[in-house]
């Protein structure tokens, strides 16, 4: 499991903080708030993950309390509030999907990667967690794999190794 060492202090870089304020514009005066959760994405797209710091920076940018942030940010399954792989693998566990064998997957997925869920391998390059519905119960056991949140059906262990294997390949 990748260890987080101490965190260097978040620096917001000069395109990103570009990006808030066009961002911002889309909403009216007084309405900034509006544009958290798109800022919120902005942020994790370039950090990685929303750490405490990343998200008061935020706070402050959008003149809001800093709780505002973490109640949005813990809300939504898409933003991580710790690092990450750079591969998310995201198992749907819903009833559906665990009649057919998403249980067996995400256990295939720890064996095979070494990690529980939510940890991060070695390298750095994987994570995985379980995650509700993802709105294709006639093909599964399926899965997504960010950033780009390829989508992937009719799951086995052979084509999750598969999978990894040309992630690792990338």
């Amino acid at each position: 499991m990748l260890k987080v060492e101490e965190q260097q202090p978040v620096q917001f870089s000069p395109a990103l903080i570009e990006k808030f304020g066009e961002i911002v514009k889309r909403y009216p005066e007084g309405k900034h708030k509006s544009a958290l959760l798109p800022i919120l994405h902005e942020t994790q797209a370039e950090l990685g993950w929303l750490s405490s710091e990343a998200m008061d920076k935020v706070a402050a940018y959008l003149n809001i309390q800093d709780i505002e942030v973490y109640e949005v940010a813990s809300f939504y399954s898409m933003y991580f509030l710790k690092p990450q792989g750079k591969f998310v693998m995201e198992v749907c566990r819903t009833g559906p999907c665990c009649l057919v064998g998403a249980e067996k997957i995400m256990d295939h997925l720890e064996n095979k990667l070494g990690v529980k869920e939510g940890e991060v391998t070695a390298d750095g390059l994987f994570s995985w967690r379980g995650v509700e519905c993802l709105a294709a119960c006639g093909y599964a056991p399926v899965l997504q794999i960010g950033p780009e949140y390829t989508f992937y059906e009719n799951l086995t262990e052979q084509k999750v190794d598969d999978l990894i294997n040309d992630l690792r390949n990338k």
